[in-house]
């Protein structure tokens, strides 16, 4: 056992519901502490379980330490209503975040990003993830694991009807999707949660991107010992 305390943000997204799950039932960690909008409703003898506003996140700043610190935050323009409260999400929450992590010394931060990410795309929500990596990536964190998922498949609390279409075209594709263009495969959220988990025990200093091929190599690694 190594004793590590974990924070996540995000836990009852499709993601990060996955990642408390494996938080909570792997012995290395003894603290799982969650902030999150709305009740969890899960009762387990690591939780600890810390109700906000995030426009009031600053307030917050002496329980944002931990060991591991997983951002699963996310949304959609439709969700969010406009680009503007879009952003407000993906990048202003998760940029505060990330700054009182490193603020309170916190070694590693893990952030769910995703494929095509790049702060000079064309489109919006791409330029606002590949930003937000930029930003993140000048934080003075000892590790910074930056997961860029292709299409994320799972139950999810709220529909997504242009994800589901999306979802069957892909799943069609995916025997042709070889070489470079694996990284363009759907991958099941629960696999990448666990990658997540895993990967925050591996003792790796700077910078790593991982994209859909990489997390689901090392997903299925973890998963045969």
């Amino acid at each position: 056992m190594k004793n590590f305390t974990a924070l996540i943000v995000g836990a009852t997204g499709l993601v990060g519901s996955h990642c408390l799950h494996f938080l909570l039932n792997d012995p290395d960690y003894i603290l799982v502490k969650v902030l999150t909008r709305r009740a969890l409703n899960i009762n387990h003898p690591k939780l600890q379980e810390h109700r906000l506003n995030f426009e009031k996140l600053a307030e917050y700043h002496h329980i944002i330490k931990a060991d591991h610190v997983f951002c699963c935050l996310g949304t959609t323009i439709k969700q969010a209503g406009n680009q503007v409260a879009f952003r407000r999400v993906d990048f202003d929450y998760a940029y505060q975040l990330a700054r009182m992590a490193s603020q309170n010394n916190c070694r590693y931060f893990l952030l769910v990003s995703a494929l095509g990410a790049n702060e000079k795309s064309k489109i919006f929500y791409n330029r606002v993830k590949g930003e937000l990596e930029k930003v993140l990536s000048q934080l003075p964190f000892q590790s910074m694991l930056i997961f860029r998922p292709s299409l994320l498949l799972g139950q999810r609390r709220e529909s997504r009807p242009t994800e589901k279409i999306g979802e069957y075209m892909l799943k069609g594709l995916t025997p042709f999707l070889v070489g470079k263009l694996k990284r363009y495969r759907p991958i099941q959220a629960h696999a990448l949660a666990l990658a997540m988990v895993e990967m925050a025990k591996v003792n790796l200093n700077g910078i790593h991107i991982f994209e859909s091929d990489q997390i689901q190599f090392f997903y299925e690694k973890v998963k045969k010992i």
